[in-house]
């Protein structure tokens, strides 16, 4: 186990450099993937290692701590970042730079929130907009007013037994499947309550939504 948070740059656009670098601190540890780099002197967090193929970023030329991959390969560099921090004993995830573009790239690093779920690691996704994580059968979690929306989507087999309290539109024992994605753009009422949400059985995706 590592007590320290691995937060991984991918190469998707950052618009307001300033709201990511609030998440940020000195003591997380940084892996930069290929073109995840245009965005390090925007962060001003130097890399603990880079990943990449590098075919859409030139190579480093100090390979100390630099991991190149063929391009021919079945892992994306963001994927391969992450089961390399897996291995690496991390247990806390922040993503960023993974989300926008390309949506092929957009859906499966989403789907990397799966992986980290199920090797029992916290992860979130955070990009200009909003903060993506996975909540999983018997986790209770709130959102706070002040958050613009709330979206619960449901990426993998059958939710079951969905509680909502506190919200504009409550839940109780309810299912989404993945075929209709009724959960989306729910409001926290007061800031007296925050909303909380409890999953009985199967995954979804809570998208908290700044702006």
């Amino acid at each position: 186990m590592n007590n320290k948070r691995c937060v991984i740059i991918g190469g998707a656009e950052i618009k307001d450099y300033s709201l990511i670098r609030k998440y940020l601190s000195s003591q997380d540890y940084f892996i930069y993937c290929d073109c995840g780099l245009k965005h390090e002197k925007f962060l001003n967090f130097k890399p603990d290692l880079i990943i990449g193929d590098f075919d859409s970023h030139s190579k480093p030329e100090n390979l100390n701590n630099v991991i190149v991959l063929p391009v021919i390969k079945d892992d994306t560099d963001s994927i391969f970042a992450v089961k390399e921090a897996i291995k690496r004993g991390y247990d806390d995830f922040l993503l960023i730079g993974v989300t926008g573009g390309r949506l092929d790239h957009t859906l499966g690093n989403i789907y990397a929130l799966m992986m980290l779920k199920q090797a029992n690691k916290r992860a979130i996704i955070i990009d200009d907009y909003s903060e993506t994580e996975l909540i999983s059968a018997g986790e209770r979690v709130r959102v706070k007013y002040g958050c613009k929306f709330f979206s619960l989507i449901n990426i993998s087999g059958t939710a079951r037994g969905i509680d909502i309290k506190h919200a504009k539109y409550n839940l109780d024992n309810a299912e989404i499947e993945p075929s209709y994605q009724y959960g989306i753009s729910n409001e926290v009422l007061s800031p007296e309550n925050d909303a909380e949400i409890f999953l009985r059985e199967g995954n979804l995706l809570l998208i908290r939504v700044r702006s």
